[in-house]
């Protein structure tokens, strides 16, 4: 066992710190306002926003069982219980279940590890490891202490409505988050890249047209008020699905056409509307494309027009459906 436990440290490896219209002279970098986000130090940044790793054996909740709950400490989101955290002896706090809803999968572009994040705001967490055996429940959320803030027991908030995830590519995303951060139901978007094969890329690589990636909006919506299937609708009514070399004026690769699901129920939903749109005569050329991790834009794409008070020049809504 103990083997099995350092071959899983060792794999808990850092994840380095975290396109085309050139920025206007006036973009600043803002904080998102969509998720009320805690100010962070340099170190807390470099963990949670960039995905690094702190050092083993250092975090302040390695060895700390006290009775309560975990949030993150980038948004305050309930994470963890005190209850499902056991001693791994990996050097990072371990929890074998994490309260539902309340952190996301994602595969890590190494092909061998899967990134764990806060479903509410993004934040990195650390890996989550499968079949090592260490508890009944046969997982380990490996988790960095500087992502988390302690709730002793008794003094927890009410743990938020689970949320869900959607992820769409369609042209420029400030036109995608204009009309989807209206949408009912969806409570924050973030506007990034994804389905390339660069890590951390900038807007100007990704204009370069040689990372891979698309230009991408990521959604978290509640699900007891709206579904993925009237998202993924929105999707292609909000953007032309017809268009192979881009949107609008706006051609190269990183404005492709993109559902990028992350199950199988996404998936079957995105194929089920496809086929009704080709029913309909419409020759669409949107991929369904596996999810992949998606890095979040520089800080003046988000909500662009809702802080520069213009509209998409590229998106027109149709009715399709």
């Amino acid at each position: 066992m103990w083997k099995l436990v350092m071959a899983a440290t060792l794999a808990f490896a850092a994840v380095l710190p975290v396109a085309c219209r050139a920025p206007a002279e006036e973009d600043q970098p803002q904080e998102k306002t969509a998720v009320k986000l805690r100010p962070l130090t340099p170190e807390e940044e470099r963990v949670i926003v960039q995905a690094g790793t702190e050092r083993p054996f250092t975090g302040k909740y390695n060895d700390y069982f006290a009775k309560g709950s975990y949030t993150c400490r980038r948004c305050g989101a309930p994470l963890y219980r005190s209850d499902d955290k056991f001693k791994s002896h990996c050097g990072w706090p371990s929890f074998d279940d994490e309260i539902k809803g309340a952190v996301q999968r994602i595969p890590d572009p190494d092909g061998q590890r899967t990134e764990i994040r806060c479903t509410a705001c993004g934040a990195h967490l650390g890996h989550v490891f499968l079949g090592e055996q260490l508890t009944g429940k046969n997982v380990r959320h490996c988790v960095n202490s500087i992502s988390l803030e302690f709730v002793p027991a008794g003094q927890e908030v009410k743990t938020p409505p689970a949320t869900a995830k959607a992820i769409f590519a369609g042209g420029c995303f400030w036109g995608l988050e204009y009309y989807f951060v209206k949408a009912p139901g969806v409570t924050s978007t973030t506007v990034g890249y994804t389905g390339g094969t660069v890590e951390k890329p900038t807007y100007q690589q990704v204009c370069g047209g040689r990372t891979g990636h698309l230009e991408a909006i990521e959604i978290v919506f509640d699900p007891t008020k709206t579904t993925y299937e009237a998202l993924t609708k929105l999707f292609f009514e909000i953007h032309d699905p017809t268009q192979a070399d881009g949107q609008g004026p706006d051609i190269g690769e990183q404005y492709r056409s993109a559902v990028f699901y992350l199950d199988d129920e996404q998936k079957a939903t995105a194929e089920k509307l496809l086929a009704q749109l080709d029913k309909k005569g419409y020759k669409v050329v949107t991929r369904v494309v596996k999810a992949s991790t998606f890095w979040p834009a520089e800080d003046y794409h988000q909500d662009y027009y809702e802080k520069h008070g213009k509209a998409p020049y590229c998106h027109v809504p149709t009715s399709r459906f």
